[in-house]
């Protein structure tokens, strides 16, 4: 109900100008308990209608001496509830204007009940009464109308309200389903390289296992030989082995099984010292920039396995810009805040070391391969397609990560995440130790190894330099000999034999003669966890004749630690 209706609701208005019509009919209505207000003529009851009445009773001849233009205009704006009742009152005799004047009343008013004078009071009061009823009932309908609007309002609030949290919900379940698509890819990506780098490890072994052999033999051949002819095919077949032995290397780096000496490390001073090595490497076609932060944090890293790491991306880097172009190697600091690093890091805090290039860039395919081994883009014979995989590798059993970001056509930059370290980098001395030249060359030495080539080399080489060799080819054989041979004085073993590997038997070895040095050898170690005291003495295959004198002769030399007998070589290394 409209705030200016209430209270009037009720009431009957009267208009009747002439004589004392308006006066007896309001008497007679009042004394029937009808609220009645007289109006002097259309312009007030205008004015009273406005307000709010339930009914108006009006003369007929009130029509004709006034202007019912604004009556009409009332009456044509009323809302669509609202259909106000008038009673006329007429008379019996009427001209035909009057007539015509009646009709045209009754056309433009609408809701009009006709009452003909003379009539009597009980008629006059059923007929006010009854349009006063009806528009009670009008107002009851405003009410339910207002009422539903209302509601109505309050429901589109509601459903606007309920639609808006959907939309959060949908726009959450739409990050939801985007994290775990991207999660999935990662861990399947993830998983991926994870078999690529067991096989490639697998396969890194054998091959090592392969060129200990021909290394080996090689530098015993061009020993026993002064044909210098001879001597330079050897030495074109060594440089063959070699590059073989760097390809395994590489393999071995991607698969995540060598063996890192891990330290707190200042990266910018790594990357500051490789100024000249990367000039030297990447040529004057490509200006190398370097961006480095203050008060970076110390990474755990091998530097000179991540001296490898930035020396790849360099390489790579100068490929991609083969007109030239600008090379940016940046460091970082990246916290458990920073946005872009990559899903399969933990929250620990970070150290990046960035390569940016000016380049080519990456198509998204080249981008969800570029760590595969011996996936290149580069043309046939430019390349090996191993340095981004060993990149990745050497970063993943850091402990880090790898990220790329590149375009088509503006570059590419390649961030590599590295553990912080919590203690400051150490900063090493050269110790100078006095070396004398007394022999160890009798010493009875047992070598472990089930690769026959590999087993052989070792008794030709240490017997060459004098040392008395006994050979297993397996694990358990080689504890069966420790037992009757109680004059053995070095143990060599291979970690990768089968029944029993070089570890299982090291241990049972030591449990009864925890005296006795051990070395060990290694083309792959798997799974296999060397623990403190098993990682002072591994030697990598493939291995020189010098790196296996080295060897042995550091070993011997600490069992003889305290004895009346000097060491060949410095003890340091025990």
């Amino acid at each position: 109900m409209n705030a200016g209706s209430k209270g009037f609701e009720q009431r009957l208005l009267i208009l009747a100008p002439i004589g004392r019509d308006a006066r007896a009919a309001a008497q007679l209505l009042e004394a029937a308990g009808v609220a009645c207000v007289i109006c002097r003529d259309l312009e007030e009851l205008c004015c009273k209608l406005i307000e709010g009445a339930g009914a108006a009773l009006i003369a007929e001849e009130a029509f004709i001496r006034e202007n019912c233009n604004s009556l009409n205009n009332w009456v044509s704006r009323q809302p669509p509830w609202s259909d106000f009742p008038f009673i006329v009152l007429t008379s019996q005799q009427t001209s035909a204007f009057a007539h015509a004047h009646r009709l045209r009343l009754l056309e433009s008013l609408g809701n009009v009940s006709l009452l003909e004078r003379p009539f009597g009071t009980v008629t006059l009061v059923s007929t006010t009464k009854s349009a006063l009823r009806a528009r009670g009932r009008q107002y009851q309908v405003q009410d339910h109308l207002f009422e539903r609007e209302q509601w109505t309002a309050q429901l589109e609030d509601l459903v606007r309200e309920r639609t808006q949290q959907l939309e959060e919900k949908n726009n959450e379940l739409q990050a939801q389903i985007a994290e775990r698509k991207q999660a999935e890819a990662a861990l399947q990506q993830a998983q991926k390289m994870e078999l690529i780098g067991q096989m490639t490890g697998g396969v890194a072994h054998d091959f090592n296992n392969l060129l200990t052999g021909v290394l080996g033999n090689l530098e015993l051949a061009s020993r026993r030989t002064d044909d210098d002819k001879i001597r330079r095919y050897l030495a074109g077949a060594t440089q063959a082995a070699q590059r073989g032995a760097k390809l395994t290397g590489q393999l071995l780096a991607f698969s995540r099984t060598q063996r890192l000496q891990t330290e707190p490390t200042d990266l910018n001073a790594l990357v500051s010292g490789m100024g000249d090595l990367l000039f030297r490497t990447i040529g004057s076609t490509v200006r190398i920039e370097t961006v480095l932060q203050k008060g970076l944090w110390p990474a755990m890293i091998d530097g000179s396995q991540i001296e490898l790491v930035v020396l790849n991306l360099a390489i790579n880097a100068r490929d991609a810009m083969p007109g030239g172009g600008r090379l940016t190697i940046t460091t970082s600091n990246a916290d458990s805040s920073e946005p872009n690093r990559p899903p399969e890091l933990t929250g620990d805090d970070y150290v990046i070391v960035s390569v940016s290039d000016t380049g080519l860039g990456m198509t998204d395919e080249v981008q969800k391969k570029a760590f595969e081994p011996f996936f290149t883009t580069k043309a046939i014979g430019s390349g090996t397609g191993l340095g981004l995989s060993q990149v990745y590798g050497i970063a993943k059993q850091t402990g880090g990560a790898v990220r790329i970001d590149s375009t088509l056509g503006k570059g590419t930059t390649v961030a590599v995440y590295l553990p912080r370290a919590r203690s400051l980098p150490a900063h090493h001395k050269a110790e100078e130790e006095a070396m004398t030249a007394t022999p160890v060359g009798h010493a009875r030495i047992l070598v472990a190894d089930d690769d026959r080539d590999v087993r052989e080399l070792l008794i030709s080489c240490l017997e060459s330099l004098g040392y008395r060799v006994l050979a297993a080819s397996n694990g358990p054989l080689a504890i069966e000999m420790i037992e009757k041979n109680s004059d053995i004085e070095l143990l060599m073993l291979d970690i990768a034999m089968p029944e029993m590997n070089g570890i299982e038997v090291a241990r049972v070895v030591l449990s009864k003669r925890p005296e006795l040095p051990v070395v060990f050898m290694t083309g792959y170690i798997g799974s296999t966890k060397l623990e403190g005291a098993e990682q002072k003495r591994l030697m990598k295959k493939p291995f020189t004749v010098a790196e296996l004198t080295k060897q042995v002769e550091d070993a011997l030399a600490c069992n003889l630690k305290g004895s009346n007998v000097v060491p060949l070589r410095p003890a340091s290394r025990c």
